[in-house]
């Protein structure tokens, strides 16, 4: 037998051997930044600091211009894996603070259980944030094979403790290896460490037995806490002397280590060879908070309000997908889509079948207008009804319209300005070079897509957002606590005019956006939320934030076992004296 048809007979016994049915699905990659400032990635147009790793896979695959989140952490990843709206889960009023013992309720089924039940190896590393006061909250018991990290809202970015302030709880140790609290990490970076976990498992997967689902849901560039709320290596910070605010300027450094990681999850995915049969996806889990509790001095330009408000500052995600399934890569996808949608459209996307009707999912499956480049469904969002804020916010194709407004209106109005050239990033001068320069670039470019389709410069433009150039005396302001709101985002992305006026409150598109508001209303889920059950204290727990329900239940059990063999002890001891 020739060599020649040696090899041909060997290379025809690898594809004919069998292969479990899922060893050929994609991968699934989403990173996660939390509570980033909208136009804190350069791909937007800010030149104050680069992101030149993010950039070159939002220039590299497909610009998701018009996602949509809700404005919050909790209820943002609650959305986020269950294809829900937060009011039919429960979780749309504020956060899940780590001293109250309510979660995502356990009846939901997740994403990761659904992916779980396909074949998948699902995988967690970072943030859960979706209940920890019992164990089967948390991610082990909510369909991940694997968790990395941390249960709560926040952790310290060296020591992955929380200190939380309201109730004068002790300092609580919180970083776990699926259900083992882990310490020999102490000291190492929050950002780094996640990453580094990434890639290992990355490297470590078998990928002929199982397809691989990872979310790496990242700490940044969220605060820590209020002893030092911003943190990051000096080697990071150093890169960014030139900016005069001290504390935008570790910000900037936050966003660099969060950049860096996309930089490398991507490389490691090329060095195993299975960045082609991956799906990977970059978003924020809402806007940044500029101001207030927890801000971070993130930039939501030229958007209104922030993080825990109605306003498109609070809502609107920057992101990015890439998957060599895309027939547009290199384009900027206007068509308005909602976090909950990516349930769906990544089971989709991998050929899961999912009866939506009866999972009852408000996410819809847009994976066909994703892959072929369609922007023609006009997709209603119910961004939130809170009965405890007293706020509406809801939208339908180009119109929103707003009823209330959170925090008293505080941080109503336009938070960011860019900053002027004088403190540009110096790699600014030659940002086309700084992109493709990057392993992202190099491994996710395409070199058969032409180049006009390709331009980096007309992308980045058509990518930032731009407001209206009238004289404000012209424009109508909202002031939501006195009356409702409606805006064409179309033209209005900024929230300047608003024309709930006496031509449009009547209008047809209004009455029919209440009447929607109406009917989602009356099947709104009970809110989850309970008040602080102040067990939870670290310092009972051997200084950890652990499930505390559980444990003081257990130990009610065997007080109460303790106290019956007690009892039986006594009868049994006079029985034999009466004797």
């Amino acid at each position: 037998m020739s060599k020649m048809w040696k090899f041909f007979v060997i290379i025809l016994s690898l594809l004919t051997k069998e292969r479990p049915a899922w060893a050929t699905k994609p991968n699934i990659v989403i990173i996660i930044s939390d509570d980033m400032g909208f136009d804190d990635v350069s791909f937007r147009g800010s030149n104050e600091f680069l992101t030149p790793n993010i950039d070159a896979l939002a220039y590299n695959g497909v610009i998701l211009n018009n996602l949509y989140t809700p404005a919050m952490c909790t209820p943002s990843r609650a959305a986020l894996l269950t294809g829900k709206y937060p009011i039919n889960t429960g979780m749309q009023h504020y956060v899940l603070v780590n001293d109250q013992p309510w979660s995502l309720p356990v009846n939901e089924t997740t994403m990761a259980e659904i992916f779980q039940e396909h074949g998948y190896y699902t995988s967690l590393i970072g943030k859960w944030h979706l209940g920890m006061s019992r164990k089967v909250y948390t991610p082990t018991f909510r369909g991940f094979d694997y968790h990395y990290g941390y249960l709560g809202s926040y952790v310290d970015y060296y020591d992955h403790t929380l200190l939380q302030r309201n109730e004068n709880y002790s300092r609580g140790h919180d970083f776990r290896l699926n259900l083992e609290s882990i310490h020999d990490q102490t000291g190492v970076y929050v950002t780094d460490l996640l990453t580094e976990a990434s890639v290992n498992l990355i490297k470590r997967h078998n990928y002929d037995a199982k397809p691989l689902f990872l979310m790496l849901s990242h700490l940044a560039p969220h605060s820590a806490n209020e002893d030092v709320p911003l943190q990051a290596p000096d080697s990071e910070i150093e890169k960014f002397s030139y900016i005069k605010n001290p504390q935008r300027r570790i910000y900037a450094a936050m966003m660099s280590a969060l950049d860096n990681s996309v930089g490398q999850v991507i490389g490691a995915l090329a060095d195993m060879e299975v960045l082609k049969n991956t799906i990977v996806l970059f978003l924020s889990d809402n806007g940044g908070p500029t101001r207030g509790l927890h801000s971070n001095t993130a930039s939501n330009y030229p958007l209104r309000g922030q993080k825990n408000s109605p306003w498109e500052g609070g809502l609107r995600s920057s992101a990015a997908i890439w998957s060599t399934q895309l027939e547009k890569l290199g384009s900027i996808w206007q068509q308005t889509f909602y976090i909950a949608d990516f349930l769906p459209t990544l089971a989709s996307a991998v050929g899961i079948y999912l009866d939506i009707g009866s999972l009852k999912l408000d996410g819809l499956n847009l994976w066909s207008a994703l892959k072929y480049g369609y922007e023609r469904v006009e997709r209603e969002i119910l961004h939130n009804i809170d009965d405890i804020d007293n706020y509406v916010s809801f939208s339908k194709g180009k119109w929103k319209f707003i009823n209330g407004t959170t925090q008293e209106g505080k941080y109503d109005d336009w938070l960011s300005e860019r900053i002027d050239n004088s403190s540009w990033d110096p790699r600014s001068l030659n940002y086309e070079a700084i992109i493709k320069n990057t392993t992202v670039w190099q491994n996710l470019h395409n070199p058969n897509i032409s180049p006009s389709m390709m331009n980096i410069t007309k992308l980045r433009q058509a990518a930032a957002v731009k407001c209206f150039e009238k004289d404000p005396a012209l424009l109508q302001k909202c002031e939501p606590l006195n009356g409702p709101c409606l805006f064409d985002l179309d033209n209005d992305p900024c929230e300047q005019n608003n024309l709930y006026d006496e031509q449009h409150k009547n209008s047809k598109i209004v009455l029919e956006m209440l009447e929607r508001v109406d009917i989602l209303r009356q099947q709104v889920h009970p809110m989850n939320n309970k008040p602080a059950d102040r067990r939870c204290d670290p310092i009972n727990y051997n200084n950890e934030w652990t499930w505390w329900e559980d444990i003081v239940e257990n130990d009610a059990t065997e007080v109460a076992s303790f106290a019956n063999n007690l009892k039986l002890l006594f009868v049994l001891s006079t029985l034999a004296l009466l004797r």
